[in-house]
């Protein structure tokens, strides 16, 4: 039952990603454009992108299953490490859409530009810096948006009592 709900889980997801991306999958690309995003790709994954990602869908699978189940903890953290080993050798599937992103987006010069920077000392440093940057920028974000949501409130709240309203 499981394995054909898995079939069926990724023929759907399969579907899903090529929906969304149709318009880009239907254009034809240079190999040795796509060639040169995919090495963008993999000088920048420093994230480890799917890993993480399979690793994510892991623990929400677990925490689904057996808040549900507890008693079948063991049995559901094997299956999910087991599950997890299956995807082992399926990066590239999805690094090779990314590339595919951005070799319709970017020229052959371009992107040989952009991969020379990424090769140079810093370009290697602002790779290897990118997750921690986007970490502290998403925190700052967050912190901003939480201040910003009070204030806002308030002003409007303010501007209706000067119309009347109390709310």
């Amino acid at each position: 039952m499981m394995r054909g709900a898995k079939a069926v889980m990724g023929v759907v997801l399969t579907a899903g990603i090529m929906a969304m991306s149709a318009p880009l999958l239907a254009q034809e690309v240079a190999p040795e454009q796509l060639a040169m995003a995919r090495k963008y790709v993999d000088l920048t994954d420093r994230g480890a992108v799917f890993e993480t990602t399979v690793v994510e869908v892991g623990i929400d699978t677990m925490r689904q299953i057996v808040t549900q189940n507890p008693e079948i903890l063991d049995q559901t953290n094997e299956t999910i490490g087991d599950v997890i080993k299956e995807y082992n050798g399926r990066k590239g599937e999805l690094l090779d859409q990314f590339a595919r992103v951005y070799a319709m987006r970017f020229t052959m010069e371009e992107l040989t530009e952009i991969v020379n920077f990424y090769e140079s000392a810093t370009g290697q440093k602002l790779a290897a810096a990118n997750s921690e940057v986007n970490t502290d920028i998403r925190r700052i974000l967050q912190v901003y948006t939480n201040n910003l949501r009070t204030e806002f409130f308030a002003k409007v709240r303010s501007g209706l009592r000067a119309k009347g309203v109390e709310i």
